[in-house]
């Protein structure tokens, strides 16, 4: 691991596999622990250079006031297409999960030149707020129970990853992983700070960030070949976005993971490597 210094911060970023293959660069949700090691380390060994990263105010990368954030949407999206162009090697695979679909949606229509291809994981085309009338929100029953919890001690290691296996369980997704993510997540995180921690794991920043002008009406401009991943059980953004999404964008593909929720878990990680593969 190490950071990469663009647009005045510092991003973190660790690598994968052969510096001179082409380059395929995950964008953390917020933190690049998003993205599964068995899904990187077997993307590079099938001939890809994949480099995950933190956004700012997560994990190693530029943490200032993640309450108040002093960057939009767009400014996430400019981080990608520089970073893209820092790590060099030519136009990158740009792929986002949950939240940091968002912003690989709108690097691409924003620097269409910095990549070749996209694949959006279990995201949606609207934020902040509620969807597009057309479009499912959150499961309310399950937001309820998930948000209704006490906040942990932020810094309680161990009352973290409760919180953690808890949530993951209530949306669908697999404890035990996400009780190791969290760990994981917490040791990487700059301080205790309840704001920080909060942002690291649960990635609230999003719901303060400036997210105009809407893009959803510009994705029929997107031209890279596409992969949209959703999965079936995803409480948090319905699988109606995921597939708004695959219609809307020229081309794209739909992979629907049946049993899945809001990860990738490790039942699925060889099909989705493929799909994105046979993007090129």
């Amino acid at each position: 691991m190490t950071t990469v210094h663009v647009n005045e911060i510092a991003l973190g970023i660790e690598s994968f596999g052969d510096d001179t293959a082409p380059l395929l660069l995950l964008a953390g949700g917020p933190t690049m622990l998003s993205w599964p090691d068995a899904l990187c380390e077997r993307l590079a060994a099938r001939g890809r250079r994949v480099v995950r990263y933190d956004l700012r105010d997560s994990g190693e990368s530029t943490t200032k006031d993640p309450v108040a954030p002093a960057y939009s949407l767009r400014g996430l999206a400019a981080d990608a297409a520089a970073l893209a162009g820092a790590l060099g090697g030519g136009p990158a695979h740009l792929a986002g999960i949950g939240v940091s679909g968002m912003v690989a949606q709108v690097a691409v229509l924003d620097a269409p030149g910095a990549f070749s291809a996209l694949t959006l994981v279990n995201t949606r085309a609207v934020a902040p707020g509620p969807p597009d009338d057309d479009l499912s929100g959150h499961d309310q029953a399950t937001m309820g129970r998930l948000f209704g919890r006490p906040m942990p001690d932020w810094a309680d290691r161990e009352a973290v990853a409760d919180y953690a296996a808890v949530g993951a369980e209530t949306l669908g997704d697999d404890p035990v992983a996400a009780r190791a993510v969290a760990t994981r997540i917490w040791d990487r995180t700059p301080g205790t700070a309840s704001s920080v921690q909060m942002a690291n794991q649960m990635g609230l920043v999003f719901a303060r960030l400036d997210c105009r002008p809407r893009w959803r009406e510009r994705l029929p401009e997107i031209e890279v070949p596409t992969l949209v991943v959703h999965g079936r059980r995803n409480r948090f953004f319905p699988v109606d976005n995921g597939e708004a999404i695959a219609h809307e964008i020229p081309g794209a593909r739909l992979l629907v993971l049946e049993e899945a929720a809001t990860t990738i878990p490790d039942a699925a990680v060889g099909e989705v490597i493929e799909a994105m593969l046979a993007l090129g």
